[in-house]
């Protein structure tokens, strides 16, 4: 097994907001916070979620499907955000975060921050999981200090009725976003959707925002179940919809976040949490049965099975699993995403190397996309990221891909 030097960063491509806007029938002042959608049929272009993979599928699709692929694809959680540079110089500019998400000149800015200056394998939409909360009846805002608020948090039967079947108009911007993404990545790499699991969600809904002890909620578990439950049936079908609008709208694969799944036991994590992604996943299947479906829980070492049995594509372990432990507990069959740990790339470069092949290795030769195994930290050098992507890209399999997984081989 063998490495080459990283390559040099791939030339980066500009954007222009205008001329993408115009090629998809949308009007925009750029970076204005202001968009106008025209209603010619442009600007509702469905992409196809047909049943059959193709040749042409970005690197990134073929390894969540556990196509043959040369490489481990490659892009990080939180790729776009506070550790560029260019996007500390644009929130100065737009200093709300409301704003920022979901204003659709905005997003693609954003979003192909990254793309233009690593040309990572997946290109995820600049979002929030709390985004669609206000389009099926539930308000919210974003303070400085404390995050997202939720006024009027929902614990009672009386609480629900404030709910409605998601308005995906609401929603139009991030169709929208999407659009021009695909437009502009084309099949160089794949788009990336992303939803919050009906457990998380329902955290910030029974919370009223964030919590670091779940209290109020896992109370409502014993003293309020069937008030629990109709949130969570209230929001499994909301996500499913909203998955599907996503698929449509352009994006190749979608990312599920139960990121405070692992807050619960195991045992609760299998009632209060696994049925509502069970059914989000039969749900999507029904009418995007190609699209790959990635789930994501912070601190999932005691419910990879569990995750297993949702009938996901790819397992995303975060880096407190070990890859080959994950491995042998997943087995070959199922995708895995991750899962250098995030507090790596403040290393020297070689160190960063050094644990890339290493979580390469464990993963072994088919199947994986290489990822952090949690978002980008605040602060981490640019310069290790675009590392970690050159990196990557020299990263060549040469093992048949029915080989154990246990002993990939890898060759410059």
């Amino acid at each position: 097994m063998g490495f080459s030097s990283p390559a040099s960063a791939c030339t980066s491509l500009g954007w222009k907001s205008s001329s993408l806007f115009a090629r998809l029938g949308l009007i925009s002042t750029h970076l204005s916070g202001d968009i106008v959608s025209s209603q010619n049929n442009a600007s509702h272009q469905k992409f196809s979620v047909s049943c059959s993979s193709s040749s042409s599928d970005p690197l990134l699709v073929k390894a969540a499907r556990g196509d043959p692929v040369s490489r481990p694809p490659a892009w990080m959680m939180r790729q776009a955000g506070r550790y560029m540079a260019v996007y500390r110089k644009l929130a100065e500019k737009y200093p709300s975060f409301r704003e920022r998400s979901e204003t659709t000149d905005l997003i693609v800015e954003i979003s192909l921050q990254p793309w233009e200056a690593f040309r990572p394998d997946g290109v995820i939409i600049f979002s929030d999981i709390l985004t669609p909360l206000p389009a099926f009846g539930v308000p919210f805002d974003i303070e400085e200090v404390r995050g997202p608020v939720i006024q009027s948090p929902i614990t009672s039967e009386e609480g629900l009725k404030s709910l409605h079947p998601i308005d995906l108009e609401k929603l139009s911007f991030v169709s929208d976003s999407l659009k021009i993404l695909r437009s502009e990545v084309g099949d160089h790499a794949a788009v990336l959707g992303f939803v919050g699991a009906p457990w998380t969600i329902a955290t910030y809904i029974v919370e009223g925002g964030t919590t670091r002890t779940y209290t109020t909620i896992k109370r409502m578990c014993h003293t309020a179940p069937h008030v629990l439950r109709a949130l969570l049936s209230h929001l499994t079908q909301a996500i499913s919809d909203y998955i599907v609008f996503q698929v449509e709208s352009g994006a190749h694969c979608i990312q599920i976040f139960d990121s405070w799944g692992g807050q619960l036991t195991p045992e609760m994590w299998e009632k209060w949490s696994k049925p509502y992604i069970d059914e989000i996943v039969r749900l999507t299947r029904s009418k995007c049965p190609k699209t790959p479906l990635v789930l994501y829980i912070n601190g999932n070492g005691g419910l990879l099975e569990r995750m297993k049995g949702t009938g996901v594509d790819v397992i995303g372990l975060d880096w407190t699993v070990d890859m080959a432990d994950g491995r042998k507990r997943l087995g070959s069959r199922i995708s895995v995403q991750g899962n250098v740990d995030p507090a790596c790339l403040f290393s020297p470069l070689p160190a960063v190397t050094e644990e890339i092949q290493r979580v390469v290795r464990c993963a072994g030769p088919s199947g994986h996309i290489l990822n952090l195994g949690h978002g980008v930290l605040v602060g981490t050098p640019e310069e290790a990221v675009a590392h970690f992507f050159e990196v990557a890209r020299t990263l060549k399999y040469d093992t048949p891909l029915n080989q154990a997984v246990e002993e990939p081989k890898l060759v410059a």
